[in-house]
């Protein structure tokens, strides 16, 4: 896979490809189906299997005030879509320049003029171009004036009929509701980041912890989860089960939000160690504790149902 940071000068073996284009936030099962389209096409045409993407998402170029809401920052992103067997991952900067761009431009000067795209996938809601005035209509006429082929992917709903969204994960992801977001993305949602330096006070009761701090992602709901971490070593993540707190501490009175994540059976040193981190089922609401015993004596309890949990969930994947 080759990731394309675009420019007017676009690596060769990318042109002429089947494109599938969006933010791809989260990467759920409909953003899926959009990529895996352009996939089929592609092995149809024997042509490039590429992803046209942006950096930063719209959203944050326009409202660079709001909170964070991402679900998959850039480097999760990236991973994800590398996963489905891309062959380019071309990242376009969305700033001012793109952003006024009209749609016509858009198609005509960056799939055409410097892609030189064979077909296009995108979702039935993907806008482009000035203003948002670009949609899969006009897509598909200037497919029709410029000789191109064009798949828009309809509405993909799961097994409940609820539509795949990113902004309905984003809800089920601010309410702990951690079985609804992996329904939707297909996987557990992940945090991913650099583990730093706490207060150190988990190694006095025997519970060390990796901390996080969450600076692009949305925030969960507080409280403690059972977890899947996964450990890059010699380029292949190994996983352990472990609990987190996501919160800000009351019992200790914390100043910061952090996720702190305790995996079991784990003794390394991870300070400075990228650690991705999977939240698999929300225990319980982060809550004070009357002392710091009461608190050590809760979090006993919260391992021990992590980890029926968790043996639990490995039980049935390997069925």
């Amino acid at each position: 896979m080759h990731l394309i940071r675009y420019n007017s000068s676009v690596i060769d073996h990318a042109r002429g490809g089947v494109v599938a284009i969006g933010n791809f936030d989260g990467l759920h099962k409909g953003h899926q189906l959009v990529i895996s389209e352009a996939r089929s096409v592609a092995e149809q045409l024997s042509k490039p299997f590429n992803v046209l993407t942006f950096r930063p998402h719209p959203r944050r170029f326009f409202r660079p005030n709001e909170k964070p809401f991402r679900l998959t920052p850039f480097r999760a992103k990236i991973r994800a879509i590398s996963d489905l067997g891309v062959d380019n991952i071309i990242v376009c900067r969305f700033n001012n320049n793109l952003a006024n761009l009209s749609a016509k431009e858009f198609v005509e000067d960056i799939l055409i003029g410097d892609l030189e795209v064979s077909h296009v996938t995108v979702g039935h809601d993907f806008t482009f171009g000035n203003k948002r005035s670009g949609n899969p209509m006009v897509l598909k006429n200037k497919s029709l004036e410029l000789d191109f082929g064009i798949t828009i992917v309809e509405p993909a709903r799961d097994s409940n009929g609820n539509l795949f969204s990113s902004s309905a994960i984003r809800q089920y992801v601010s309410e702990g509701k951690m079985q609804e977001v992996a329904m939707q993305l297909g996987r557990t949602w992940e945090i991913e980041g650099r583990v730093i330096k706490g207060d150190q006070r988990g190694r006095t009761i025997g519970f060390p912890t990796a901390n996080i701090e969450l600076i692009e992602y949305i925030q969960p709901a507080k409280g403690v989860y059972s977890v899947r971490a996964g450990i890059l070593y010699d380029r292949t993540t190994k996983w352990f089960d472990g609990v987190a707190n996501f919160g800000d501490r009351p019992t200790v009175e914390g100043a910061r939000l952090l996720l702190e994540t305790h995996l079991f059976d784990f003794e390394d040193d991870l300070y400075g160690k990228n650690l991705r981190v999977g939240l698999v089922d929300y225990l319980r609401p982060e809550r004070k504790f009357e002392s710091f015993e009461a608190l050590k004596d809760q979090i006993k309890l919260d391992c021990e149902t992590a980890r029926k949990n968790l043996a639990k969930k490995s039980l049935n994947r390997n069925q």
